[in-house]
């Protein structure tokens, strides 16, 4: 008689065990079903639909076009796959700036309509409304400081952040905020690894960093990269773990090949 194993999911007071005890966050982004399943198999601790589906699904410069129905679209069909992983989804660029009822109407549509676990927002102070807002209808919130992608218009370029004193400073009295109002992690990005050293130390609840160095409690990577699926990216924090789009671009090739050389399909393959 088999056993069933029940898998555990990972819940944010999981991850706040694993600080404590000085374990490492795992994360990478997800956007559909079959990559999530693969994903969540795979034992990633949390899965972050972000909104670099922008960029990495349909093909945008930015991560602002993309709509909270296409994040509720895309965060819909991991929910689907995952049975141990956290869910996290991006509250897209537009849907919580500047009003604090919408920024709560978009998170309950999030939570309602795909099933996800907990939303992200990008900022510190300016935002601090609207997190209370959502934190308040008891919505799970992950901060994102430093490189705030849905900023790029305003920094004008996608370069390390916070390298000055009076940036870094603000930096962390933003921290600091986003954990006091409830906030249960924050994503570092493309800062300098001291400054993340320092933030993860004295915050009570985990920092997930990308281009943010070894200090932070846990790392974050867009898996389209991590597995070079994309191909015109290099930043210096980027580690390819394999060349997807080389593997799949031969196989591709080689089954044109074999339906034109009429190897495909053969005696084996039909019925």
């Amino acid at each position: 008689m088999s056993v069933h194993k029940e898998v555990k999911r990972v819940t944010v007071h999981v991850l706040h065990a694993m600080k404590a005890r000085g374990e490492k966050i795992t994360m990478l982004t997800g956007y559909d079903y079959s990559m999530a399943r693969i994903l969540d198999s795979a034992g990633i601790d949390v899965i972050l639909v972000g909104d670099s589906a922008s960029n990495v699904m349909a093909g945008h410069e930015t991560t602002l076009p993309i709509t909270l129905d296409e994040m509720i679209y895309h965060a819909s069909s991991v929910v689907r796959a995952v049975k141990r992983a956290l869910i996290v989804v991006d509250l897209p660029f537009g849907s919580y700036q500047g009003s604090s009822r919408v920024a709560l109407e978009s998170a309950i549509r999030i939570m309602k309509e795909s099933g996800a676990h907990a939303v992200k927002m990008e900022g510190g102070k300016e935002i601090e409304d609207s997190i209370k807002r959502i934190l308040s209808a008891g919505i799970p919130v992950m901060g994102h400081l430093g490189l705030t992608p849905q900023s790029i218009y305003k920094f004008g370029t996608y370069q390390v952040r916070a390298k000055k004193e009076e940036e870094a400073e603000r930096l962390k009295k933003d921290a600091k905020l986003l954990q006091k109002l409830g906030c249960f992690a924050i994503v570092l990005e493309k800062i300098p690894a001291a400054l993340t050293k320092e933030v993860s130390e004295y915050l009570t609840i985990p920092t997930i960093g990308i281009g943010g160095g070894m200090y932070a409690d846990g790392q974050v990577l867009v898996t389209h990269d991590m597995l070079g699926i994309t191909k015109d990216f290099h930043p210096r924090f980027l580690r390819r773990y394999v060349e997807l789009f080389d593997v799949i671009k031969g196989a591709v090739e080689q089954y044109c090949e074999d339906v034109k050389n009429k190897n495909f399909p053969n005696e084996n393959e039909q019925y």
